[in-house]
């Protein structure tokens, strides 16, 4: 009987070991912030102070000029560096809670970052890579961080970003399997296809929004759509009216608000240089196409 006890407590040793090897990530709480190149700031500044109703904040990063704040969260400009590029989108940005932890996490998995770096808001950042080249910053908020005051804002919560992806499985071992990114939503054009893929942070409600079946060689237009953010608001009704007091009306590809293939209402709006700003309410007034929810809702 000792000698069973002893064969069996050594053969679940090596496993023990094991799992206490494995290295634990740091929770990922949602996204902090995410970056853009313009060609006309004094555009930008229309739509997200005047007609979207968003403070305005000193720049933290280098290169920026000016951010644009929503709660805790916001959207950085900075000037194109090539006006002749058909991308805008410069970095996503998420929120974890041990900014060293996440930085050895990722090491010890494979993944190549760069050093952590303090910001001016007393802030943590360090830089990777995502499988496609997309660049992707993990933030530690400073002690206290506190949102500005928005009486006009439309919204207080960038709910999702998302960007093209051609390689989803690449990007999914990434997202997936290595940050633990968990299903939210996915749907197209046609109810037997894919062209959108939602996945939640592990640790929030916030989103990442694949972008796929595009052509290889997107021009600017068609990148902008793509490489997008997306506001949450309650009530798009209420949300109209307000952007419309603050002179905006529906033109071009800005049309009236519609329902979406996920059964939200949703409106779009565009930068200068046509990035898509979406705006979008937190929960389904219809059943969506194409697959169920499967994780909660985000709120305000």
């Amino acid at each position: 009987m000792k000698n069973l006890i002893l064969l069996l407590l050594c053969a679940a040793f090596p496993f023990s070991a094991f799992a206490q090897s494995q290295p634990t990530r740091p929770k990922i709480t949602g996204i902090d912030h995410v970056c853009f190149y313009t060609t006309a700031p004094d555009g930008v500044r229309h739509l997200y102070a005047d007609i979207l109703g968003l403070a305005s904040a000193d720049p933290i990063e280098p290169g920026e000029t000016v951010r644009y704040m929503s709660g805790k969260q916001w959207v950085g400009y900075s000037p194109a560096p090539d006006p002749k590029a058909t991308d805008r989108m410069d970095h996503v940005a998420f929120t974890t809670n041990n900014i060293a932890g996440m930085r050895r996490y990722l090491t010890e998995k494979g993944i190549t970052a760069g050093k952590i770096e303090g910001r001016s808001d007393h802030s943590l950042t360090f830089t990777v890579n995502d499988p496609e080249g997309h660049r992707i910053e993990f933030v530690e908020r400073g002690k206290g961080d506190k949102a500005p005051a928005e009486p006009n804002a439309v919204s207080r919560h960038m709910i999702h970003t998302g960007f093209l992806v051609y390689n989803q499985s690449a990007e999914d071992h990434f997202y997936r399997e290595i940050l633990g990114f968990r299903p939210y939503w996915h749907g197209g054009m046609k109810d037997s296809e894919t062209d959108w893929v939602s996945l939640q942070v592990p640790d929030g409600s916030d989103w990442l929004e694949y972008m796929l079946n595009q052509p290889p060689h997107p021009d600017l237009q068609l990148t902008g759509v793509m490489n997008h953010i997306s506001y949450g608001v309650a009530d798009m009704k209420k949300t109209s009216a307000l952007m419309e007091s603050h002179g905006w009306k529906p033109h071009g590809d800005e049309q009236a608000a519609e329902i979406g293939r996920d059964g939200k209402w949703q409106l779009d709006v565009f930068d200068p240089d046509l990035t898509r700003v979406e705006l979008m309410e937190f929960k389904n007034v219809q059943k969506p196409c194409c697959s169920d929810f499967t994780a909660a809702h985000p709120t305000e």
